[in-house]
């Protein structure tokens, strides 16, 4: 028998796909808000439902995986290693990604020859956007840290503050690595709990295609197919600038650092990323993105680490968002700004782009957060882009998630902490990885 091996992909009807599934359930909510828009609104019920379920399993998975993760490790030092090279890595993306926004805002432009007299907008349309504002404002730095740390631990949960419950599973997991043999059954049950939830989560999954269909149905039931052309000048730019981020920035450093293909890359994530396209939330696909990971060749313990961390402060397309809307207000309102004002905002954005996962509305008051820290641009410009707020949020939440995975898989290989070869095999699809089974293809020896 030769050294080398042959992998056997599994073949499944088309239809079973989830991915078929998904796209499927796009177009059809496509169609049934065009042609019945009252009926399609009503069927928001299934994306909530959907977004519901995944809530409801999202911070406990994130608990028992970076519990399992640290403890599981053995060594502390590599642990904190891995944390302080994950964070490198975020600022630096984060640093570019805005870089990025605000060279494309001020190169191409895409509010001169708007006009708006700001006496002419709305102001009344932030109100609903008032009450989660105080959930960032006040106590500045010292404020951020204090709303890390749980007021309970099951307070975290319940509320499902990825930050906190990462915070929490952070110094659960350091302490059962400190008490070692004795605290072994905990970290089995713990391993053994996360087992059970990743299986209920196959189970969610499967409902996944609805959570799309109420998604996109009322999306577009509620807002017209043409609710774009007013700002999709806009809109058309952003979506440039994240596929660029992604697939000339991303793709470079993981070919770099990793050796491995962008498009595969993507082509591997294509139903988790359907999923958030259809839903505009990168949370939905939280579980499953990181049993991904793990299949492809990450190690438990880096992916655990890096994936929730990056949800709050890996924000890649959020900061091009940041730096292209401000610029974007600017212009449209024609507020000068001069080299020092476009620093500030790069800086400002710095800050205010980190730790607001979870709060409703989050990209609107901390766009509003920035605004008020330039006091050259009126605020109230951000009234501009409320009325597609949630078309340039399904391109926030797909470049978020690449930009969370990318940095999972660059880390993993920075730490030596990635099967490659595993990986190759897995983007080549070579070795089939189903969540909905919990099971992958058989790797069998060549003849």
């Amino acid at each position: 028998m030769r050294a080398d091996i042959t992998i056997q992909p599994a073949h499944s009807p088309f239809y079973k796909s989830l991915f078929v599934q998904v796209v499927v359930a796009l177009i059809l909510g496509i169609v049934l808000g065009m042609a019945t828009p009252t009926f399609a609104v009503g069927l928001k019920f299934f994306s909530d439902a959907f977004l519901k379920l995944i809530s409801m399993i999202v911070a406990p998975i994130v608990f028992c995986v970076v519990v399992h993760g640290i403890a599981g490790a053995g060594d502390l030092k590599k642990v904190g290693r891995v944390g302080g090279k994950a964070l490198l890595y975020f600022e630096v993306m984060t640093t570019v990604a805005l870089v990025v926004g605000l060279i494309l805002a001020y190169v191409v432009r895409p509010g001169d020859g708007m006009n708006i007299n700001t006496a002419s907008l709305d102001a009344h349309a932030l109100s609903t956007y008032s009450e989660n504002a105080s959930k960032l404002h006040g106590g500045g730095f010292s404020g951020f840290i204090l709303n890390i740390i749980p007021t309970t631990s099951f307070d975290a949960l319940a509320r499902n503050d990825v930050l906190q419950v990462l915070f929490f599973a952070i110094l659960f997991g350091v302490s059962l690595a400190l008490v070692g043999e004795p605290a072994k059954p905990v970290t089995n049950l713990v391993e053994n709990v996360s087992k059970v939830l990743f299986r209920a989560m196959g189970l969610i999954i499967r409902v996944a295609p609805l959570g799309v269909l109420g998604a996109v149905a009322y999306t577009v039931g509620q807002y017209g197919i043409h609710s774009l052309e007013q700002l999709a000048w806009l809109v058309g730019l952003f979506w440039f600038a994240v596929a660029f981020f992604v697939l000339v920035v991303l793709g470079t450093v993981l070919r770099v650092m990793a050796g491995l293909s962008i498009i595969k890359f993507l082509a591997y994530l294509r139903e988790e990323l359907t999923i958030v396209l259809g839903t505009a939330s990168s949370d939905a696909v939280l579980p499953q993105i990181m049993r991904k990971l793990e299949r492809m060749g990450v190690k438990p313990s880096v992916v655990g680490l890096v994936v929730p961390t990056g949800y709050s402060f890996n924000l890649d397309a959020f900061s091009i968002y940041l730096t292209l809307a401000t610029v974007f207000i600017a212009q449209a309102t024609n507020t000068p700004l001069s080299f020092g004002d476009l620093m500030l905002v790069l800086g400002i954005s710095l800050v205010t782009s980190k730790g607001a996962h979870g709060v409703p509305g989050s990209a609107i008051v901390i766009l509003a957060a920035t605004l008020n820290a330039v006091p050259a641009i009126p605020a109230i410009g951000l009234v501009l882009v409320l009325s597609i707020d949630w078309f340039i949020g399904m391109a926030r939440a797909l470049g978020n998630l690449i930009g969370n995975c990318v940095a999972t898989v660059v880390i993993g290989a920075w730490e030596h902490d990635l099967n490659v070869p595993l990986a190759k095999q897995v983007l080549a699809g070579n070795i089939a990885v189903d969540l909905t089974t919990d099971t992958e293809a058989v790797v069998q020896p060549a003849e």
